[in-house]
């Protein structure tokens, strides 16, 4: 079995489940609390040498890195695709998805939010401006992408889930969690709605998992 080492609230991790769960994989579910600093011991440092998180173990093979794993899981279970055929489409879909993995993610994660406590002595207010810049950024980004393309049904792309969707539910859970003002993005939440109300979704939301408690 694949064992899936992640934290509940990283929005990483819950790409990462969202795509294990589309495409039908059980794993074990292997918590790292990154919220006490579990990923920066030598043990967890051990399993994944940037110590972030996801990290994926298949047969003693780790895979990190939360974009090469989903490709990773793309490629070796095709079924069902999470990336159209025709090669424009998924150039499409995949800059969906880097606006959130490049342009959007790294900028607000939990080390440059310390980065900018602890070294700027940034208070909670400034932290808070920050990351609703790139949020905003990113959104309205998104927004004008899905509200252009008048052939999709209900999804980032087409009428069926891609990885942009596995993407951008994530981001936008991590953006309402840190109080980004989503009014604005009418076509997004209406994206968000249709997937979370499919299964896989609902299933890797992070509510949902073991360590969500804690």
């Amino acid at each position: 079995m694949m064992k899936l080492y992640n934290f509940h609230a990283s929005s990483t991790s819950y790409r990462t489940r969202i795509v294990l769960n589309l495409k039908g994989l059980s794993y074990e579910y292997v918590r790292v609390a990154i919220n006490k600093g579990e990923h920066l011991l030598d043990a967890y440092g051990e399993i994944n040498p940037m110590r972030g998180v996801p990290t994926l173990e298949i047969d003693g093979v780790r895979l990190y890195q939360s974009s090469a794993i989903i490709e990773y899981l793309e490629e070796v279970y095709p079924d069902p695709p999470l990336l159209p055929k025709d090669p424009a489409a998924r150039a499409r879909v995949r800059a969906l998805a880097a606006i959130v993995g490049s342009d959007m993610h790294p900028v607000n994660n939990l080390r440059i939010r310390n980065f900018l406590r602890d070294t700027y002595k940034q208070d909670a207010n400034s932290v808070g401006a920050w990351m609703q810049l790139w949020n905003k950024a990113g959104f309205d980004a998104i927004e004008a992408m899905l509200r252009a393309d008048k052939n999709r049904r209900g999804f980032c792309y087409g009428a069926s889930p891609t990885i942009a969707d596995a993407y951008l539910v994530s981001q936008v859970f991590s953006a309402i969690r840190f109080k980004t003002d989503m009014s604005p993005y009418p076509e997004i939440l209406a994206v968000a709605e249709t997937c979370e109300a499919l299964k896989p979704f609902a299933d890797a939301h992070p509510s949902k998992q073991p360590d969500a408690a804690a």
